[in-house]
């Protein structure tokens, strides 16, 4: 067994935990890391790392493989204003996944989501 792994996969679980705990607190990457006690400069690392192993965990994809995931859109329906915080502005549908966007969500989360939904299959 490879000792040297053995720290990067532990110290890649580690900051994987601890990057979701930032992601989830709702404060600022510096407030937190503030709060925690870890130089910023290391989140940003440790988050290149992570999502990293990520991109490397994904299957690859195969030309020949690649096809048109068909996704249906649906409009909201028009809504009095103190049912328009509850329902979604934007409904897809892959399948039996369904995924809700809501008027607050951010252009940036919108922009990353529909990224991701590139690579569905």
């Amino acid at each position: 067994m490879d000792t040297q792994k053995v720290t990067q996969n532990y110290r890649l679980k580690k900051w994987t935990r601890l990057i979701s705990e930032c992601r989830s607190s709702g404060q600022t990457v510096s407030a937190w890391c503030a709060e925690h006690n870890i130089h910023p400069s290391s989140y940003f690392y440790w988050l290149r790392r992570v999502r990293t192993a990520a991109c490397e965990a994904l299957p690859a994809l195969q030309n020949e493989n690649n096809s048109i995931v068909p996704v249906s859109f649906s409009l909201p329906q028009v809504s009095s204003p103190a049912t328009d915080s509850l329902s979604p502005a934007i409904v897809v549908r892959l399948d039996s996944a369904s995924l809700e966007i809501h008027n607050t969500a951010s252009l940036n989360l919108i922009e990353n989501t529909l990224r991701a939904l590139q690579h569905v299959r």
